[in-house]
């Protein structure tokens, strides 16, 4: 099994036209796919080659209320924040000079060490943090687990433990079928 990135994360919006507006006219994401009616719309803004946010446009949904990236909620609780990448410092500041410009609020750079981030948010109100890796820095090759109060999963390091059971009950052959879902009949389902 081998895991491609994020293929896309899905947020909700009441105005699917700010939102067009935001992700794809001020940020410079291509709008590559959209499907619905009347309803309910989902639309999908291209980040790389293979990874996308998208949006379900809802009647009724409203903006998220204020909540600082990183701020710690009670109760019932999904999302904090979304990271987008990008390729360096010069490009943070492009992209800080953009969101000022077009009304938005940015904060500054933070350095987290193995990052730089500057955070704003999306017209839904949806925490967004800007982020570039710090050259010379890569978590990928050398790991750092600077938590001290570790509980015993991350206790047993970075790399995967033969913790969960094996499947034990694949599905058969005649099982293996796909069924259509949203956009099927628009971009071909494949046989």
């Amino acid at each position: 099994m081998k895991f491609s990135g994020i293929n896309h994360v899905a947020f909700a919006t009441g105005d699917m036209d700010s939102t067009v507006r935001y992700w794809r006219d001020l940020l410079g994401m291509r709008l590559v796919a959209g499907h619905g009616d009347n309803s309910r719309r989902q639309y999908f803004f291209q980040i790389s080659n293979t990874e996308f946010v998208s949006f379900f446009e809802w009647p009724g949904v409203s903006r998220v209320p204020f909540k600082r990236h990183g701020d710690p909620v009670k109760g019932p609780f999904v999302f904090d924040h979304l990271s987008i990448g990008m390729a360096s410092d010069e490009d943070l500041w492009h992209m800080a000079d953009r969101l000022i410009s077009a009304g938005f609020s940015c904060s500054n750079m933070m350095d987290h060490g193995f990052i730089h981030s500057i955070y704003t948010y999306d017209p839904n109100g949806i925490p967004l943090e800007f982020s570039a890796f710090v050259p010379g820095t890569d978590i990928v090759k050398n790991p750092v687990l600077a938590d001290s109060a570790r509980g015993e999963a991350a206790l047993q390091g970075t790399e995967p433990v033969n913790f969960w059971p094996p499947p034990d009950s694949p599905f058969s052959d005649d099982e293996k079928i796909i069924l259509p879902g949203d956009g099927s009949d628009i971009f071909g389902l494949k046989k």
